[in-house]
């Protein structure tokens, strides 16, 4: 007669099994040291891959017995490890799992997650809430089966079934059976004598088919929710209506400190849906709980707030940039909807910094609604000179167009970097109120070509009356020496649009040569004149550029085509 497994021998030899365990404890190591971005980390999952492909070819399960330093499959040891801090087999058998089944496409996905509830369970202190079964049954493994001695329960099926310790190489389907018949032959001894002409239900038929159609169909339906519904919601609401109803301190005390343990591990695994909505519920319960008493008061306001701290608000961005299995996005909304002002700072740093397009979408849009609800915060970042949440607040100030902000970003034009400048002028530009042009003004002194060509645009289109005096010094020559064409053009093309008419007499003196010993300007300078009469687009201007026409520079001739032309527009 063959024994058990040897069909598989002459198919995967032992060695194979052999290397695939030694893959697995080296990408644990590799999962426990790198972050997720790391080529190592990604390097660790390709081998894990590559090693599962030769032992997938054979078999489609792979059935592994745990004992206190090897592994066994198929009666043979395929994984040894005498020292126990490094066995990966010891971390699995002294948390009570016997037995570990891996199927076919565990490596895609599952395989990394439980690794990672590995190295989790070897940092845990002694003391620790969780272990090894606990944080294996929040997973909802498809692909793992996991047998432990104590707890009956084999994750991924849902199937209860009797536990008891296994020596490597048994069958286990066929110990079950032998446990199951053992108990039922111990249930029929000790069960007393049945009175004459009472029915036992057990000894009939208990298949579904004595059922009619409906029947049949409303059980399934029921089974189906029942195995889709949401039991820690309905756990949850009912530990709310506890804290409710329940006033004894010792009593709320747990309940608080079981939401406290609870709501980290709910961020780190990735349900903000959850999240929030027990952020929603704690806040309805610090202002509804009969006979709340302070302190009470205080650990449920702290814990509101908890989410909005900057550091767990990075982790969180980070998180959510980095993970590759992102929750659903109106999850990810409903929590940042959840954030206080105080997580604004965090927000408009990271923003920029967001590789996810869809993420960042998602950011921004919570960063407007805190920055619309708490413009206050908007300008206390402006005027705290961070230099990390800096450039966010400006942009945040001008997209929102805060008037608000304009004395705030007036304490920016001061700042020694010109890029905050440039965005702080951008920002004035967007929300363009009067006081934000008479900022705008003085930006039109400013050191950095870029912040004076910004503010120049805007007063031009604006016609700003006030920035009449920095222009005009630069169109008779008293202002900055060192502006190329492009930037001298822009003050004329400012001087027509904001002046008018009134300053056809000084742009025609620049443009039309008057007396014979008079100085003749630069070619530059008349360009730049036929350009500002364009602006001014008048009769008289379009008089005046007509009669230098034909002048002797080809330069001016082409300025004040172009001219000409704008004015027929």
């Amino acid at each position: 007669m063959t024994e058990p497994g040897a069909e598989f021998a002459h198919v995967l030899p032992a060695e194979q099994v052999q290397e695939l365990l030694n893959t697995l404890v080296k990408a644990a190591r590799a999962f426990q040291m790198y972050l997720p971005n790391n080529p190592m980390y990604h390097r660790a999952s390709a081998n894990i891959a590559a090693a599962f492909e030769p032992v997938w070819n054979a078999i489609d399960e792979l059935v592994l017995t745990v004992q206190e330093t090897d592994f066994v499959w198929e009666q043979e040891v395929v994984y040894h490890q005498l020292s126990k801090a490094d066995s990966l087999a010891w971390t699995l058998y002294k948390d009570g799992l016997r037995a570990l089944t891996l199927r076919k496409g565990v490596e895609q996905e599952e395989l990394t997650r439980f690794l990672g509830v590995v190295n989790r369970v070897r940092g845990l202190a002694p003391d620790a809430a969780d272990d090894l079964f606990t944080l294996l049954w929040t997973e909802e493994f498809q692909f793992i089966d996991v047998r432990f001695m104590e707890s009956a329960q084999e994750y991924g099926t849902g199937e209860l079934v009797p536990q008891a310790e296994h020596a490597g190489g048994m069958d286990l389907s066929a110990e079950v059976k032998a446990d199951l018949a053992d108990g039922a032959a111990g249930e029929a001894a000790d069960a007393p004598e049945r009175p004459k002409g009472v029915v036992d239900a057990d000894e009939f038929d208990s298949t579904l088919y004595f059922l009619d159609g409906d029947e049949v169909d409303r059980l399934s339906a029921d089974l189906a929710y029942e195995y889709s519904r949401d039991l820690r919601a309905a756990s949850l609401t009912a530990i709310y209506d506890l804290f409710e109803s329940q006033v004894e301190t010792e009593t709320r005390d747990e309940i608080l400190g079981v939401l406290e343990t609870l709501f980290p591990s709910m961020l780190n695994a990735g349900e903000f849906r959850a999240s929030a909505s027990m952020l929603r519920e704690t806040r309805v319960l610090a202002e509804r709980s009969p006979e709340l008493a302070p302190e009470h008061q205080e650990r449920l306001v702290t814990f509101i707030e908890e989410l909005s701290e900057p550091a767990i608000v990075g982790q969180l961005m980070q998180a959510l940039d980095e993970g590759t299995g992102r929750p659903n996005d109106a999850d990810i909304a409903e929590l940042l909807r959840e954030l206080r002002p105080k997580a604004l700072s965090t927000l408009v740093e990271w923003t920029p910094r967001l590789t996810s397009a869809t993420v960042r979408g998602l950011v921004e849009k919570a960063v407007e609604h805190l920055a619309s609800a708490h413009q206050g915060e908007v300008l206390r970042l402006i005027r705290s000179g961070d230099a990390a949440s800096l450039p966010g607040a400006i942009d945040l100030a001008g997209r929102l167009k805060l008037e608000g902000a304009v004395p705030g970003l007036g304490e920016v034009m001061d700042n020694p970097d010109a890029a905050l400048r440039l965005a702080a002028t951008e920002a004035l530009v967007a929300i363009a109120s009067p006081g934000g042009l008479v900022v705008l003004e003085r930006a039109v002194g400013d050191e950095d070509r870029a912040v004076r060509l910004a503010a120049l645009k805007a007063l031009t289109a604006r016609g700003y009356k006030g920035a009449v005096g920095k222009v005009q010094e630069v169109v008779e020559g008293k202002g900055r020496k060192d502006l190329d064409f492009n930037e001298r053009r822009a003050f004329f093309e400012a001087y027509g649009a904001i002046v008018g008419p009134a300053g056809l007499p000084v742009l025609r003196d620049l443009i039309v040569r008057r007396g014979f010993f008079r100085r003749k300007k630069s070619a530059e300078v008349r360009m730049c004149a036929a350009l500002g009469l364009g602006r001014i687009g008048t009769p008289e201007a379009r008089a005046v550029l007509e009669s230098v026409a034909e002048d002797a520079d080809r330069q001016v001739r082409n300025a004040v085509t172009a001219a000409l032309r704008g004015v027929a527009e």
